[in-house]
């Protein structure tokens, strides 16, 4: 018999809450679900108005992994929706705005992946970002390096970033700026992109080319289009630990010395909290968004 909970006034059914879906650590549906409400104060402001493309493993990493934009079937009505124009045609979207939404949506066992803007105003781009990918054996030390050196790059323009890993093996640097058409920040970056590989040719890459990339960090400028998204800060990822996208300071990133030093699992973020906040908290403050120049 599925369980039928309470939240905020919303009657949820959680299902299967036993299933390990991390093998590797034993990791259970219901410790997943523990996990997002646990998180919630921190993950809910990340997500709020921004309509969310869900990538989903209802059966653990290790099964069918598949990404859902459209509304899924079975979305209770109390769940926020709203149309997201494409290319395509427009589509309708889920926007978590709350704590039963998230807990809905963490019931269908997902990772939170979401765009540079916000819905009132599609494809203007109020974030930044850089996807480091590292092409092995380059690790997230190295990414850690390049973030250095764009987090000096950005400040020069008046732009503070913040860094947080993937959840996977690199990290993502982000930023906030006043909105701009999701267009420029796409150009901006790749300008950024292409100078970094120009500063650390042996280091750096701009292009996509897969078979450019092996040893060097793939700065990736192109997940500021409008019709990209990135992992959600906070988010767990679908791999064969519960790792989580999780925000690190400076000094972390300054210190990063070995492939396991910045992997975050669901356990840890909690302690995280207590020692360091949300350390992602001024990118919600819009008098701290820089300008692009």
């Amino acid at each position: 018999m599925t369980p039928i909970t309470e939240v905020e006034g919303r009657r949820l059914a959680l299902s299967n809450l036993e299933k390990v879906l991390y093998p590797a650590t034993g990791f259970t549906k219901g410790e997943v679900l523990h996990y997002y409400a646990t998180i919630a104060d921190v993950l809910l402001p990340q997500l709020r108005d921004r309509p969310v493309s869900f990538l989903r493993y209802p059966d653990g990493p290790d099964g069918q992994v598949f990404f859902t934009k459209n509304v899924p079937p079975g979305t209770p009505e109390w769940v926020t929706a709203a149309e997201v124009p494409r290319s395509e045609g427009p589509a309708r979207m889920v926007l978590v705005q709350d704590l039963p939404s998230l807990m809905w949506a963490a019931n269908l066992v997902t990772e939170f992946h979401t765009p540079q803007w916000l819905i009132g105003a599609p494809g203007e781009a109020d974030r930044l970002v850089f996807d480091l990918d590292p092409g092995v054996p380059a690790s997230v030390v190295e990414c850690c390096e390049v973030a250095l050196w764009l987090r000096e790059r950005l400040a020069a323009d008046g732009i503070e970033a913040y860094a947080k890993t993937s959840g996977s093996k690199g990290l993502h640097l982000t930023a906030a700026i006043r909105p701009v058409p999701s267009e420029r920040a796409t150009e901006y970056a790749k300008e950024l992109a292409v100078e970094a590989e120009r500063a650390m040719p042996r280091l750096v890459i701009h292009r996509m080319t897969r078979s450019l990339r092996p040893g060097k960090v793939f700065v990736d400028w192109s997940q500021n289009a409008a019709r990209k998204t990135t992992a959600t800060p906070y988010t767990l990822r679908a791999r064969p630990e519960p790792t989580v996208s999780a925000p690190v300071t400076w000094e972390e990133v300054e210190n990063c010395r070995s492939p396991n030093s910045l992997t975050f699992l669901a356990p840890d973020l909690a302690p995280r909290l207590q020692d360091y906040g949300d350390l992602l908290a001024p990118l919600l403050a819009p008098d701290q968004a820089g300008a692009l120049p």
